[in-house]
């Protein structure tokens, strides 16, 4: 068999999608995350001014982008946004063609949904392509550092239970790459910033409730053998030991990645060519340069 040409497929578009629609009536109870991510992208919003008149949200759950917008400063300058595709596409970012024209829209928001894209360049390219030049946009996504602590008894429990492990949660993406994914998909002025964010649980189940009601449970894809009572009985009990405070609450570590990027645009500022600076960094900052040869400390 010829090997694919396409990027591999790492999560299940309809598994995801099922998840989401599962979860769909919980969310509210569950959308802190969600509405961490859009307080962001207003606020970001609310610091630029100039206006958005054809705005795109391409969440997988619009609701708090569009609630906080409408009750902002900026919501006279951003026109509402336009929720685009069913909710299978939304829950599967770049897996289809994105359906707008090129060089449409002032800004495209998509929140808390990309880190479930099996190709994230190509997902960003599409973006960027039905932005008009000096278009915005606007992106949060799942980090490494996300539920570090639940891949660790989740596999710690499956060893001693069943002799072997499963990915149970999936590889997000590197913050830190943020920047140089943007600059990849064709965007001008790429920005990436990491929020991590502690919550604090009662104890294992109300964690995964939480999960479940954001629909971010597994969707890998490929045959996933299920979670026995007694396996998640004993990563509870790993949990409780490894992650629990004093007051004996659980730690769940998330890890929300900010992007925005513009559009090129011939107006839009350019870096300076490489070796043309006049002041030197070191000067600039008011710092002694360090060259490897002296002592740091």
């Amino acid at each position: 068999m010829p090997p694919s040409s396409g990027p591999p497929e790492i999560f299940d578009a309809r598994r995801r999608a099922a998840k989401l629609a599962r979860g769909e009536t919980a969310f509210a109870a569950s959308d802190f995350l969600h509405v961490r991510a859009a307080d962001n992208a207003v606020n970001s919003l609310e610091v630029i001014l100039r206006d958005f008149p054809d705005v795109v949200d391409l969440s997988a759950r619009p609701g708090p982008f569009a609630r906080l917008m409408a009750e902002s400063d900026a919501a006279q300058r951003v026109g509402a946004a336009k929720v685009v595709g069913d909710a299978a596409a939304r829950a599967a970012p770049g897996a289809t063609p994105l359906d707008l024209p090129d060089q449409s829209q002032d800004l495209i928001v998509s929140l808390m949904s990309l880190h479930w894209a099996n190709d994230l360049p190509g997902a960003l390219a599409q973006i960027r392509r039905a932005l008009k030049p000096d278009g915005l946009f606007i992106g949060t996504l799942l980090g490494a550092g996300t539920l570090k602590e639940l891949r660790q008894v989740l596999t710690e429990a499956e060893l001693e239970v069943r002799g072997g492990a499963q990915a149970r949660v999936s590889p997000f993406a590197d913050g830190f790459d943020g920047a140089a994914l943007l600059q990849r998909a064709g965007f001008a002025l790429p920005v990436s910033d990491v929020d991590r964010v502690t919550v604090r649980y009662r104890d294992l189940y109300a964690l995964i409730t939480d999960l479940r009601g954001m629909g971010e449970t597994n969707a890998l894809a490929g045959g996933i053998r299920p979670l026995t009572r007694g396996l998640l009985a004993r990563a509870a009990e790993l949990y409780a030991e490894r992650f629990s405070e004093p007051d004996g609450r659980l730690q769940a570590t998330f890890e929300i990645v900010h992007l925005a990027g513009w559009a090129p645009h011939e107006r839009q500022q350019k870096p300076l060519p490489r070796g043309s600076a006049k002041v030197r960094l070191a000067d600039a900052l008011g710092v002694k340069e360090w060259t490897g040869t002296e002592d740091p400390g």
